[in-house]
């Protein structure tokens, strides 16, 4: 029974670990998808794709485009041409004051600008003349004496004043919403409302053009445009915008530009909070001592960039050991007096040479022979002939006495020194 025990629990394990993979498959796939992208590609509930997609419709005359670029840095609208409509759906629209100015000239030139985000940037609401509060803090609410936290649902409205409908559209989602505090009544047209009567939608005019400013951006999101009848609220809110506008484009700029500077807050956090940490007495310790180590790196890193001299040997003068061996074997013949081997052997290297250096053959060294050497050396005739003569005499001379070979070795030195 030992020996099965361990098949046993392992087969248990494996089961469990199945039914709890098999049971979270289900919760997920049960589970609301709940994330906030507010992007045209994506379908999920808070994504935009029906919003998105349904813009040929209201704007059955125009051109319809997407841009992820900043403000006056389009490539499919212009600066300066009117008729033009620019819809930014986004959690937190956020511009600099370079933005600001540049979409301020493009509505000036007869275009329209709309804008649906919870919060803006000081920029915008400096212009507007505005205070925004936010409304999409948690109700808490008490049921079975339990309290629970509660925001969603979302419920909005338009102005019969300047809509045909002053209807309520809602729907069991995310709020994600805010509203005015504070409005200048002067240059600013109330045009709809969340909860509570606030207002959260409101127009104004610039020059030759309008900017809209929504405070619900939720609307545009999925579930909500397929709540109920909802989808009128969209075409009533976007019919603000003018029908003879020639391209409407669809921003994405503002839906990452969030994203991007919370990702980079992020990755720059942990060094700062490390850069920032102080002892007892309130002195950056670690900030010190990293920049300490850092310089101490630095300077190792540049001594070690020296260039270090070697010791270079002493080579000696190489030794030309063939011309030893040539000195040493004379030397030898030399010595026994056997000048006559030691003549044939000059004799020998001599006509090796010829052939080597002038491409004659010394089988025959007749006439011919001597004056095709002369031309092709430069040596007189008379001491070719001579050389010529004593390597014939050589092989028939019984002997060779100390002063031939004297007399034969200087004539073959003159010869390779002037050849």
């Amino acid at each position: 029974m030992k020996k099965y025990l361990p098949y046993l629990l392992g087969f248990l394990v494996l089961s469990g670990l199945v039914l709890l993979f098999l049971s979270g498959k289900k919760d997920k796939e049960r589970k609301l998808n709940e994330r906030v992208t507010l992007r045209k590609k994506d379908k999920i509930p808070y994504g935009t794709s029906i919003a998105y997609e349904n813009l040929p419709y209201l704007f059955p005359d125009a051109t319809i485009y997407t841009s992820k670029q900043e403000p006056g840095f389009w490539d499919s609208l212009s600066n300066y041409d009117p008729d033009q409509a620019y819809i930014v759906v986004t959690d937190d629209f956020n511009p600099g004051s370079d933005e600001v100015r540049r979409l301020l000239t493009f509505i000036k030139n007869g275009n329209d600008v709309f804008i649906s985000a919870k919060s803006v940037s000081e920029e915008v609401t400096d212009i507007v003349g505005c205070n925004i509060s936010d409304l999409s803090e948690p109700i808490f609410t008490e049921e079975d004496g339990m309290v629970t936290a509660k925001d969603d649902s979302l419920t909005v409205s338009l102005r019969k004043r300047y809509f045909s409908s002053d209807s309520s559209f809602s729907y069991p989602g995310r709020k994600f919403s805010s509203s005015f505090t504070k409005l200048n009544p002067i240059i600013t047209h109330e045009l709809g409302n969340g909860e509570n009567e606030s207002t959260n939608f409101i127009h104004l005019k610039a020059g030759k053009g309008n900017f809209f400013l929504h405070l619900s951006p939720m609307v545009f999101s999925n579930y909500f445009l397929l709540h109920k009848n909802n989808i009128r609220y969209y075409e009533m809110v976007l019919s603000v915008i003018s029908p003879a506008a020639k391209k409407v484009v669809w921003d994405e700029y503002y839906t990452s530009k969030g994203k991007r500077n919370n990702r980079n807050e992020k990755k720059k956090d942990w060094f700062s909070v490390f850069m920032n940490m102080k002892n007892a007495e309130g002195k950056k310790s670690f900030q010190a001592a990293f920049w300490v180590l850092l310089s101490l790196l630095g300077l190792y890193v540049l001594m070690e960039m020296r260039r270090k001299q070697r010791y270079i040997p002493v080579v000696a003068k190489p030794r030309n050991d063939s011309m030893e061996f040539v000195k040493t074997i004379g030397r030898l013949y030399y010595d026994k007096a056997d000048h006559k081997n030691l003549s044939r052997k000059m004799a020998v290297y001599f006509q090796e040479h010829v052939r080597t250096n002038y491409k004659l053959a010394t089988g025959n060294m007749n006439d011919d022979f001597i004056k095709a050497l002369q031309y092709k050396s430069g040596v007189p005739d008379y001491e070719i002939r001579g050389i010529v003569s004593f390597i014939k005499y050589i092989d028939d001379a019984p002997a060779i006495n100390q002063h031939q070979l004297t007399e034969f070795y200087k004539q073959l030195e003159s010869f390779y020194q002037k050849a």
